[in-house]
This record gives structure tokens, sequence and C-alpha cells, in this order.
């Protein structure tokens, strides 16, 4: 830092003097130099993160980045866009990102896998099954001898959750019915026209479909999983931090939480600051833009405590992890 012109000095100690000749005590005046000093030797910790850059955690942190709610808690958020989830996780693994977001199975598979993450939780939304407004799809029964497109491929959370809650009606879907994989885009058109009788799909994917028209809900997977005796408002979603770095900058990440938090609370609140982010949502029409912002809102979770974190870890049980094998609690970021 650059010493202060020598008139400023000298100017400084004048008044100093004068308020000492007064009885005046000067220790108000110099706090603030000596903070501007810190403040401009010591910047801020920056925390790097990638998302998609058309995807739902790029919509809270392009809010909470425009209205300073990082350096307001401290820190510099620097987002890195990449085209689809593989490359985000590549940045993740790699150590090119401090965070990225993924999803619960992912997180616990990678436990396994010899290499533990911190998980702060980013959205409840699991997905939903549509149907076409016409179809007569009703019950879990009625998917028997139907073609059903699945988003996210046979392990995703949504299709184990599905056939879980369809199993305990003596349903076996993957036998009983006909299931065709593919992206999510490509399922949407498939359903459109005819190809699929009910379509699994991701929460955004969904609101969209539903926004435009034609189709309706015909199980919400949050509503179902009440039937397996959890919470249906747990976290799938969420952000993600190498366990060693969580622990090496566990004050950066205090700060993140709090302002991802703060973040949330305007959104769900004020919705006329979603007016900023629509231009992220690519939606066509008001429709279609009311569908995301209301699914977004009703997936925001609530903070993690221990009961919310035992039913997590019934959720990696229902879904196959071994229960000897799973991500331990302290994996699982609580809030500040």
């Amino acid at each position: 830092m650059k010493p202060a012109p020598w008139f400023l000095t000298l100017s400084f100690a004048r008044a100093c003097l004068a308020a000492l000749r007064c009885g005046r005590v000067v220790l108000l005046a110099v706090v603030p130099l000596v903070v501007q000093a810190q403040g401009e030797t010591q910047p801020l910790p920056v925390l790097t993160l990638s998302v998609l850059q058309f995807g739902t955690p790029h919509w809270e942190l392009d809010h909470l980045k425009r209205h300073g709610l990082d350096t307001a808690n401290g820190f510099d958020l620097e987002v890195r866009l990449v085209a689809d989830l593989p490359a985000s996780r590549l940045a993740l693994s790699s150590g090119s990102v401090d965070g990225a977001v993924s999803d619960l199975l992912w997180a616990q598979a990678r436990y396994e896998a010899g290499t533990a993450y911190r998980y702060l939780p980013f959205s409840s939304q699991i997905g939903e099954v549509l149907v076409n407004d016409v179809s007569d799809i009703r019950t879990l029964a009625d998917l028997r001898g139907k073609r059903i497109g699945v988003a996210g491929g046979p392990d995703g959370l949504g299709w184990q959750l599905l056939q879980q809650v369809a199993a305990g009606q003596g349903i076996d879907l993957a036998r009983e019915a006909t299931v065709q994989y593919a992206a999510p885009p490509l399922l949407s058109q498939a359903l459109r026209r005819g190809q699929v009788d009910a379509l699994l799909t991701f929460w955004h994917f969904s609101a969209r479909l539903r926004g435009e028209g034609g189709v309706r809900i015909a199980f919400g997977l949050a509503d179902l999983i009440g039937t397996l005796g959890l919470d249906p408002d747990l976290p799938v979603l969420g952000y993600l931090f190498p366990q060693a770095w969580s622990i090496e900058h566990d004050d950066l990440l205090q700060r993140f939480s709090r302002a991802l938090r703060e973040t949330k609370d305007q959104l769900a609140s004020q919705p006329d600051l979603w007016q900023e982010i629509r231009p992220l949502m690519r939606a066509d029409n008001d429709a279609v833009f009311a569908a995301l912002h209301d699914s977004f809102v009703e997936g925001i979770p609530q903070p993690l405590d221990a009961a919310r974190i035992a039913a997590l870890h019934r959720l990696l049980l229902l879904t196959g992890a071994e229960p000897d094998r799973l991500m331990p609690a302290a994996l699982f970021q609580s809030e500040p």
C-alpha cells in the first residue's frame, strides 16, 4: 500500500494535536483508516463454482452475485459456466473449481469410491411423472403395460424411488412396463408425439412442459416418497465441495451458506426479483415462466438437522446404498 501524501499526513497530525489540546479522544478517527488499510492488503477469499449456463443453480447464483450478497458476507463468488453436467462434474473432480451442483446419489457413489464431498443443500425437487391431458393414467397400477420415458437413466434417483413405491403396491415397473431411457428434451418431444405414455423427468423440464400446456402431473415424486415414510422436503440436490477443501476453508463455506440462505429467502419472498433472472430461464411465455418460478420456490429446502440427515440416510438405503458405507452425517452441511 502506498504511503499517504505528505500534506494529508501533516493535516491529520495537526487535527490530532488540536483534538488533544481540547481533551478529545482520536481513536475513533484512526479505526476507519486501519480497517481501510486491512481491506486493501487482504482481498476477499474467492469461491469458484461450476454450473450449467442455463441450469437452475445459475439462477440463484446470478441473483447472489448481482446483489452483492457474496461481498456482503465476506467473499467473492466466481461462477464458471459449462455446457453440461459431465463437464461440471469433471471440473469438480479435477480440482479446477471449488464446488459444483450434483445429486445425492452421485455424492454417495463418489463416497463409496473413496472420494468424499461436503454436501450443502440446493433443492428438494426430485421430478414428476407427466402424462398427456387425455391420458387415463391415474394410479401407479395404470402404468402396467405402458411405455414410460425415464430421464436420468436406470440409476437416477427419480426412477429408483418410483420403482420402490410401485414395488410396495406389488408392481414391478421394470418388468411390467416398457421403459425408454433418453435425454430429457428428447423425451419431452416423445410425450408430445405420443411415443411414450408417461414421462418421468426432472422438475424443470416438467415445469416447462406444464407451462406450455397439454400435459398434467400423474404423480409428483415428492408426494410419492411420503408413502415410504420419508419427509417429501428432502434436499436431493446439493452443492458439493471436496472434503479436504471444505475442512481447510470451513469459514468460507459458512459464509457462502449464509449468502445462499439470504438469496433463497429473497427469491421466495420478492417475485419481482425474478425478472432479472428470466433471461437465464429461457421462458418463452408467462405460463412457462410462472411454472418454473413456482417449482423453484417450492423446492427451496429447509435447513438440515439431525432428523433430516437421518431421513437422507434412509433415502440412500432405499436406493441401494450399503448400510456400512453411508455418507457420514459430518458431510452434510448445516447452516451457520
